[in-house]
């Protein structure tokens, strides 16, 4: 019988976790190759199980041509060789477990590769077995385009046109297909026969396709993903995964739910309903998008009103995630806080602070324990990111943007920013070579070392919230949904209650405390108001 907490959620281990999402290229190089591996990963993990977190979540590290970093899989059962070999994921997998962690992987399937062995095949020819595996039209079927920018569909040897959401280098599968869906859920066990704890998964949404293939809506034209995200059979197909594969293993799952609104999440991830555990709402990491995806200023009441949609959208059967940030986001304290030398830290311990007492289980993102920073891109050289030169081929080019204008953008929104390497000292350290992809600038100043005072406050906030169940599955209550810089909420669980009152703001704030001492902040001493980007938590009872 399922343990069940005083407001009638039902206990699971992935609900009380903490995840940490390690980028393998970025995070440590091992071998002074300039790219990093498995074998890093391995060397640094005391850095990670330092922290308290339970999962760590492992970006793609499979055979890839690295189109788009890794997420255009050539072998789904090779690691690849830049990472290292088979017997170093093993090893990873084991100095984990030693270490009381847990390991969760992507799950990449709604393409592939165009060098992945099926795809060869199915472009062979009209007649090969494979042909199926993907999606294919003797004519160019609706005007569909990618998420990276042009059109979804391209055409292949014999003249047919086939469908990629993404890059023309990632042909979507053909989920539709029987023999498909086999083929991934074998993939999928044989990594959960590893031992592995679970799978995040890409796109997830984005399997099942409307096979009339109607035009894009015009008003959806800038979001094709809410086109795209729950095609007609998309819970058929999860909910057999879950029969087939998942149910048989005391896994997490979480979906990346791009294009789900939140009026459908239920349909994912009610436990009822068998499909996924868990999603990614990116809702909070919209606020500042406008409807054409460029960087637009937000206001904390914005931002706070998520979070209460978010809890009024989900019952007890729900169970939602909270994170800021991952490798397709920039760096929080530059997004959301104040990466200036005078409020970086402190912002960087306010957002953690945040990170760790919200509803939902948490993802911190490599670096963001080290306060990590956003860079200033001056040059499209400087960039590596796939989606950033197609829109500068795009944009630039057909005179929507200036450069200048671009470049302003793209220091608020690029990818690029969180696929740095980790500077792990002052010189760098993150290799012996010459990195895959330049460090930020700032890692003299901006480094694991000087971000000591970052990760040890991480590190009492995982604490606390394993210390207390009200922080995990406590209900949330807003308590100033329109104060202009202060947000301040309740977690409270049976006969435990917290107030966790922030400051977003580089100026000091009124608003209703308790009278008794925190129980964790982020400044030394006390103070009748909230000093700038101030975080506290209260125990109110």
């Amino acid at each position: 019988m399922s343990e069940t907490t005083p407001n009638g959620y039902i206990k699971r281990w992935w609900k009380e976790a903490v995840v940490y999402q390690v980028y393998p290229r970025s995070f440590y190089d091992s071998n002074g190759d300039g790219i990093g591996d498995l074998r890093g990963i391995i060397e640094k993990l005391d850095h990670i199980k330092g922290l308290g977190v339970d999962v760590i979540w492992l970006s793609p590290h499979f055979d890839s041509p690295n189109a788009d970093n890794g997420y255009d899989i050539r072998d789904y059962r090779k690691v690849g060789p830049e990472f290292g070999t088979m017997q170093d994921f093993d090893n990873l997998l084991a100095a984990i477990k030693t270490r009381g962690m847990k390991l969760i992987i992507d799950l990449v399937v709604n393409h592939t590769s165009d060098e992945h062995q099926w795809f060869v095949e199915s472009r062979s020819s009209r007649d090969d077995p494979k042909r199926d595996y993907y999606i294919w039209s003797d004519h160019k079927p609706n005007d569909w385009t990618s998420i990276f920018g042009g059109p979804a569909w391209t055409q292949g040897p014999d003249g047919d046109w086939y469908l990629h959401l993404f890059d023309p280098k990632q042909p979507d599968l053909n989920w539709d297909n029987r023999e498909v869906r086999e083929e991934v859920y074998d993939l999928m066990r044989f990594w959960l026969d590893k031992g592995i704890d679970g799978f995040r998964m890409d796109v997830i949404p984005f399997i099942s396709k409307d096979k009339a293939f109607p035009n894009l809506p015009e008003s959806l034209s800038a979001k094709p993903q809410y086109v795209y995200a729950n095609g007609p059979k998309v819970h058929d197909y999860l909910h057999e995964m879950n029969r087939e594969v998942l149910s048989h293993y005391n896994v997490m799952t979480v979906g990346e739910a791009f294009g789900v609104t939140l009026e459908d999440t239920p349909k994912l991830i009610d436990e009822h309903r068998q499909e996924l555990d868990m999603i990614f709402q990116f809702a909070a990491v919209e606020v500042d998008r406008g409807p054409d995806g460029r960087w637009k200023p937000w206001s904390l009441p914005e931002f706070k009103a998520v979070f209460t949609r978010q809890d009024q959208a989900l019952d007890h059967h729900c169970w939602p995630t909270f994170f800021l940030s991952n490798h397709d986001n920039p760096r929080i304290v530059s997004r959301f806080g104040d990466d200036t030398p005078q409020w970086r830290e402190k912002s960087a311990m306010l957002l953690a602070t945040l990170i760790l007492t919200m509803k939902g289980t948490p993802f911190i993102y490599q670096g963001d324990e080290m306060g990590l920073t956003n860079r200033n891109f001056t040059d499209i050289d400087q960039f590596n990111d796939l989606w950033t030169k197609n829109a500068w081929k795009e944009e630039v080019a057909s005179g929507r943007w200036t450069p200048e204008d671009f470049f302003a953008n793209q220091n608020k929104v690029s990818r690029d920013h969180a696929r740095m390497p980790l500077p792990w000292t002052a010189e760098g350290g993150f290799t012996t070579g010459k990195p895959w992809f330049a460090l930020n600038p700032n890692h003299e100043t901006i480094n694991a070392e000087s971000g000591r005072a970052i990760y040890d406050h991480y590190a009492r906030l995982v604490a606390l919230r394993h210390a207390e169940p009200a922080l995990v599955y406590g209900d949330y209550a807003d308590m100033a949904p329109d104060h202009p810089q202060v947000f301040a909420f309740n977690r409270a669980l049976g006969e435990t209650a917290f107030l966790i009152a922030l400051n977003f703001s580089g100026q000091p704030a009124a608003c209703d405390l308790p009278d008794t001492a925190p129980c964790v902040g982020n400044y030394m001493d006390a103070s009748k108001d909230l000093r700038p980007w101030e975080a506290r938590i209260y125990r109110t009872k």
